[in-house]
């Protein structure tokens, strides 16, 4: 298994509203694509020099080559439609994690 991290810091002013996007549109929207199992949304507690609020998406999928597919298949459309609704609002950073363990 492997996990699909997306991290998010967001504009304090339009965190809200970005959170409800997510939410709502964005979170089901990448389950939609078939290629994850399940999304976890975490917000991370450390506060950030550059200010804003930090989020965590982790989203599960059963293999790298899964993964893979979504990179090219769906990643670009995706990511477009967040730089549309809230572009120069956010930075995101993206992790490919393998899952080792779970207990």
């Amino acid at each position: 298994m492997y996990i699909y991290n997306v991290t998010t810091n967001i504009e304090e002013a339009i965190h809200e509203d970005w959170l409800s996007w997510m939410k709502k549109s964005h979170i089901p929207e990448m389950l939609a694509t078939g290629k994850f199992s399940k999304a976890l949304m975490t917000r991370v507690l450390i506060e950030e020099d550059m200010g804003g609020v930090t989020y965590s998406v982790q989203y599960t999928t059963d293999s790298k080559e899964t993964l893979q597919r979504y990179i090219d298949e769906d990643a670009d459309l995706l990511r477009r439609k967040c730089e549309e609704l809230f572009a120069g609002k956010f930075v995101s950073f993206r992790t490919e994690l393998e899952i080792i363990s779970q207990q």
